[in-house]
């Protein structure tokens, strides 16, 4: 079904309450396995229906957040739908417990008992207004967020549509850029301040009800970490830190002499060539068209996958006015369907929507149609990310398509920036910890954390006088910080897997993609490390792991210079 002809109707909570109370009773009267495997079947079924109507509200509020109606629907299920969760929590109780949890585990897998263990340590009953305040102060930001519009070259537009124009070969016009983009945040300074504030204080609180010092092994548990700890995180970033922010700053040093610069200044990081970054050649709708190509060339699966994708209006794409920042990848679970959000601008950022994102939407629309339970169709967010950012590098020889004569520029961007990225994602996650270890931190104190971190993961950086970014405040414009809170090392972690794809793929193309297919596959049956065993590749956390993966990237770079 087209995503313009699917209806949506407000979901009935009372009624919501009444059945999920019919399952969790039927759970615990169940007198054999039978019984309960039918109550659990009837629980995704409504489950399925909640999350359906909740994404359509979301996606059409989102696609213009001055929509009225959907703007309230949103605003509905962020205040009502947390009051389903001491259900939630009670049919989990009741699985937990069941007499027949063997025979349960015999046919759904005992990692789906231990992801309901984890996901029964996120919440009491308690919680509830708790976490209506958060859902409220995260879509005050996004609304704030989507509302900024700058003045800038004769023209008032909204931040995304800034990128080209901080990517310019005219040094001036992109501390241009980056100016205007710096003042609407200083602009929204307080503002900004106090919502931070405040959801790191309710989150605190949530973190303290259950029984915590804080809120970080909460947000641990709310992203269903099954396989690692904030232990292994922290080895990560030190690795990191040790074996890969001096390689990286090798790369800009490379940079600032491509270009020619004695030393890069903050607005000069995107910038990666003299005469500009490579662009995708023609209008939004060649870049769409060269991605069906793309995907019916790649794989019979992946034809399939886009047919669907295109055929039924799942991809919104476009940047225009009161449109929500960003992009992002979800599902509609009764139809079947991904469904892909994005702000096209202009930039390489736009073939990247094509390959990042659809690489999420591929891996959902292959598990919604393997049979896997809802509770098992997703693994968790930083094997989600492997799914997408290894579609990045897969990809890889239709990149063409989209870049002709450029191409092999935007292979050379594109390692760079992939490279580049994993320190940058490692000082927002650490901020977050020092942030939730500290909740009582003044802005200016946040904005002091920031800027030391700056120094530790990317010393290359410069901030001069800028507005904004000057004064420590660069981390305000990441919207996880604030809607996703430690939502962000998957990133990291999904890129050193990536590159370790990437070269498989460089060895043996028809090896690696079967591969990649069995990781995208088992859904969420198996935990990160188990995936990432299972297609013969390195934990990321593993001893000497980023050292390895830094040291290849370094020599393909090395062996494909521009000019080859």
């Amino acid at each position: 079904m087209k995503f313009s002809e699917m209806p949506y109707t407000r979901l009935d909570i009372d009624a919501l309450k009444q059945q999920l109370t019919q399952v969790r009773d039927a759970l615990r009267a169940a007198a054999s396995v039978e019984d309960q495997i039918a109550a659990i079947d009837r629980l995704n079924v409504i489950s399925g229906c909640v999350s359906t109507m909740s994404n359509l509200a979301y996606i059409r509020h989102t696609i213009d957040t001055r929509d009225e109606f959907y703007d309230k629907e949103n605003d509905f299920n962020d205040e009502n739908l947390p009051l389903l969760r001491e259900l939630e929590q009670e049919i989990n109780a009741a699985m937990l417990s069941s007499p027949f949890r063997p025979a349960l585990e015999e046919k759904f897998g005992k990692l789906l008992f231990t992801n309901l263990e984890i996901e029964f340590r996120t919440f009491k009953p308690e919680m509830v207004e708790l976490i209506q305040k958060e859902n409220k102060l995260t879509s005050e930001y996004q609304k704030l967020y989507a509302s900024a519009m700058v003045e800038f070259d004769g023209k008032t537009m909204p931040l995304p549509k800034l990128r080209p124009y901080k990517e310019s070969a005219d040094r001036a016009v992109r501390k241009a850029a980056t100016e205007a983009e710096g003042r609407f945040f200083d602009q929204h300074r307080e503002e900004l301040d106090r919502l931070y504030d405040e959801l790191i204080h309710v989150r605190t609180a949530q973190g303290r009800l259950m029984g915590y010092d804080n809120f970080i092994p909460l947000a641990y548990d709310r992203l269903g970490r099954n396989c690692y700890d904030a232990a292994k995180v922290a080895a990560f970033r030190d690795q990191i830190a040790a074996d890969l922010v001096p390689i990286v700053a090798r790369v800009k040093e490379a940079q600032a002499q491509r270009i020619g610069l004695d030393k890069l200044k903050f607005y000069d990081d995107l910038v990666l060539f003299p005469d500009g970054n490579p662009v995708p050649q023609g209008t939004a709708d060649d870049i769409l068209a060269a991605g069906l190509e793309m995907y019916h060339k790649l794989s019979p699966e992946t034809a399939a996958f886009i047919d669907h994708m295109y055929d039924n209006e799942l991809l919104d794409v476009l940047s225009k006015d009161g449109k929500a920042p960003g992009g992002y990848c979800t599902e509609i679970y009764d139809y079947h369907s991904p469904f892909i959000f994005s702000n096209f601008n202009g930039t390489s950022g736009d073939v990247d929507v094509l390959t990042h994102e659809a690489g999420h939407a591929f891996a959902g629309w292959r598990a919604m149609r393997k049979g896997i339970i809802p509770q098992l169709m997703s693994p968790t967010m930083e094997s989600c990310e492997c799914h997408s950012m290894s579609m990045e590098f897969l990809t890889s020889p239709f990149h063409h398509l989209f870049f002709g004569p450029a191409t092999r520029k935007y292979e050379i961007a594109h390692c760079e920036e992939s490279l580049t990225f994993i320190p940058y994602g490692c000082m927002v996650d650490e901020f977050q910890h020092r942030m939730y270890e500290n909740p009582d931190l003044t802005p200016a104190q946040r904005n002091e954390v920031w800027m030391a971190l700056e120094h530790k993961y990317r010393p290359w950086n410069d901030f001069e006088d800028l507005p904004f970014y000057g004064r420590g405040a660069g981390w305000q414009r990441q919207l996880h910080i604030y809607q996703h809170p430690f939502y962000y090392i998957d990133y990291c972690m999904a890129q050193t897997v990536a590159f370790q794809f990437w070269m498989a793929y460089l060895r043996d193309r028809d090896d690696a993609w079967q591969r990649y297919l069995a990781f995208v596959d088992k859904g969420g049956t198996c935990t990160f490390e188990e995936l990432v065993h299972g297609a013969g590749l390195k934990v990321p956390y593993d001893p000497g792991c980023m050292k390895e993966v830094g040291s290849a990237i370094q020599r393909w770079l090395a062996e494909n210079p521009l000019n080859a």
